[in-house]
């Protein structure tokens, strides 16, 4: 294991080829992924040397100490680079290549080498998935789904995922949703129905978490949105960051990618259609019907949950940044919509 650094400008080719075990000769670096996720510090490496890739990806923990702290209590660092490590080869999407990663005794630092996808197709969050692309996503992760279908545990028990039963979801939450919701009012207008649902929000919350985790439960990506996602060149599903794997129910990820990587009108007009996909294509993977007829339920549970992530993600962001204050702005306005459509406010 190299050296955990603190700063992209410790990075050598030196330390480059003794965490990846390439022979890197010289190196250079710039940030990517500014205004997309705060989670990670992101750069891309142009390399040089004797049979190596042109480019690597490397994360580093993230520039904001909010951010830090979020990502350690959560675990997210130690779970990403756990990922590649246990993970990655049983993925049936495609997910970059990695080249080694580490994290330290307690989480908050580390750093992670990958393939660089970057030539691959993108879709902004900001401007929405075309339904086309969400079919193929969607078909994309109800295989991921029938692939770890009951076999999560083995990963939380090894740390590469962690339940959301877990206590520290429970502890830790509730502490960074309130400071996330006073910075979304403080420094950008808040749709009514966030505003009216926020502040009873984490009340519901042991009750969401204690419903997403109870069986059957897959191996969840956690963040499975736009943002996250690229397509190739015949439209197959490329996946991207791996700092939220847990266990729970697949719901999850379904609800959170419809809610969220499409704009609220394409939701709207597309929500049941999509939903049955899913299910007729977990079903078709090898998913017992009769253990997908509550997942109306949790998909409901779940697109009220995902309120916390443009609120929580709003602590390490930069709101006079304009991509990233679009990026909270329409992840909020998404969830409203879901709120109102899916009647949400009963569960509360």
């Amino acid at each position: 294991m190299a050296e955990l650094l603190t700063a992209i400008e410790q990075v050598t080719a030196r330390w480059v080829a003794e965490a990846t075990g390439l022979a890197v000769t010289s190196v250079e670096h710039e940030i990517i992924g500014v205004g997309i996720g705060v989670s990670s510090a992101v750069y891309r490496l142009r390399l040089q040397g004797d049979g190596v890739p042109e480019t690597l990806v490397l994360k580093l923990q993230a520039l904001d100490e909010a951010a830090v702290f979020t990502c350690t209590m959560l675990r997210m660092y130690t779970r990403e680079v756990k990922f590649f490590e246990e993970i990655a080869a049983q993925s049936p999407i495609r997910v970059p290549k990695g080249y080694g990663g580490a994290i330290s005794d307690d989480g908050s630092t580390y750093y992670l080498f990958m393939e660089d996808l970057g030539g691959y197709r993108e879709v902004d969050q900001n401007a929405g998935m075309e339904i086309v692309d969400a079919e193929r996503a969607l078909d994309a992760l109800a295989v991921w789904h029938a692939v770890f279908w009951g076999r999560a545990e083995q990963y939380v028990e090894t740390g590469a995922a962690m339940s959301l039963a877990d206590e520290t979801y429970h502890g830790v939450l509730p502490i960074v949703f309130a400071e996330g919701w006073d910075k979304v009012q403080a420094e950008m207008e808040v749709h009514p129905t966030v505003a009216a649902i926020a502040p009873r929000w984490v009340e519901k919350l042991p009750e969401m978490l204690t419903a997403l985790s109870a069986s059957p439960t897959t191996v969840t990506h956690g963040d499975y949105r736009a943002d996250n996602i690229f397509f190739d060149d015949d439209g197959g599903v490329i996946l991207l960051d791996f700092q939220l794997t847990g266990l729970g129910t697949a719901a999850y990820d379904l609800a959170y990618f419809v809610t969220q990587s499409l704009l609220p009108e394409v939701a709207a007009a597309n929500e049941q259609v999509l939903f049955d996909r899913y299910v007729a294509a977990l079903i078709a993977a090898g998913v017992p019907e009769s253990e997908t007829t509550t997942l109306w339920e949790s998909y409901r549970i779940a697109a009220l949950f995902c309120l916390v992530y443009p609120i929580v993600a709003s602590r390490g962001m930069d709101l006079s940044d304009p991509r990233q204050y679009a990026l909270v702005s329409n992840m909020n306005t998404r969830c409203a919509r879901a709120i109102d459509e899916l009647d949400l406010a009963s569960l509360l």
